[in-house]
């Protein structure tokens, strides 16, 4: 198969593939010439091809003929079907990425060809608006020069880190399923705003704005939690009052346990277990 290194073929143009195809046309990573992609029906097809100017169809075959990236974006139930058209006509030369969760790369590997490498990621919906963080790990065959054009690809969609296989289920407890944590967080701190006489629009302002700078504290701070939270903590005051109650509650051990019970079934579902 002849190949072009700069096309990029995404096969499933859902939320998180659409988000990527943004990305990489908006940094100018790739041109619209230079991507392929793939949606069930024709008349989406039209309408992303139209949208973006990328070459959009329904042929998965088609899509991957001379790309160097191959991103499956499907849902993890359409994966077997997919690998069942595409499986045979991939190539060690082009470089497989995907990004369904709770799919082992040798799961993969068993229905492509012999050689191709593979490369498996845990994005998280931030991702949608570029601020999303995604694990990557290499497959039996992916090489550097194979996970960095992953992970420069991701990029577009946020931050990246790269963790060995057996890490990817605890990636997926912690980041991935992590907007879920943070999303019920938020909605209890604005229903405590309203209970103490806010309206629910000033207490969702006030809390999701709070979530937003503290994040940016950490980050681009670099303040260690617990930093921060001494920081806001005066003696005998009104935060370490609220933090004495979150502890007796036991919040924190609420968070270990919930965490690790995300990655167990993140391992059953790697397993084939419904």
């Amino acid at each position: 198969m002849a190949g072009n290194a700069r096309k990029v073929a995404i096969l499933g143009l859902g939320t998180i593939g659409e988000s990527l195809l943004k990305g990489l046309l908006s940094s100018g990573w790739r041109e619209p010439s230079e991507v392929s992609a793939t949606v069930r029906d024709d008349t989406r097809a039209a309408e992303l091809g139209s949208t973006y100017g990328v070459t959009a169809g329904t042929s998965n075959a088609e899509a991957i003929a001379g790309a160097a990236l191959v991103v499956i974006a499907v849902k993890p139930q359409d994966f077997d079907v997919l690998l069942g058209e595409i499986g045979g006509l991939l190539t060690p030369e082009q470089t497989v990425l995907s990004v369904a969760a709770a799919i082992p790369t040798s799961a993969i590997e068993s229905r492509i060809g012999s050689g191709v490498p593979v490369v498996r990621s845990m994005p998280n919906r931030p991702a949608t608006v570029h601020e999303g963080i995604a694990g990557i790990c290499a497959g039996a065959h992916a090489s550097e020069e194979h996970l960095a054009l992953a992970e420069e690809a991701l990029s577009h969609l946020g931050a990246v880190v790269r963790v060995p296989e057996r890490y990817m289920d605890a990636v997926t407890a912690v980041s991935g399923s992590g907007p879920a944590y943070f999303a019920l967080l938020a909605e209890a701190m604005i229903e405590a705003g309203i209970l103490l006489g806010l309206s629910r629009e000033v207490s969702t302002q006030l809390v999701v704005q709070t979530m937003l700078g503290t994040a940016h504290l950490l980050r681009d701070e670099n303040i260690h939690p617990v930093e921060l939270r001494e920081q806001v903590t005066s003696p005998g005051g009104t935060t370490i009052r609220a933090i004495r109650e979150l502890e007796r509650a036991g919040v924190r051990a609420a968070f270990l346990n919930a965490i690790q019970a995300a990655m167990e079934r993140s391992q059953e579902l790697a397993q084939g277990d419904a």
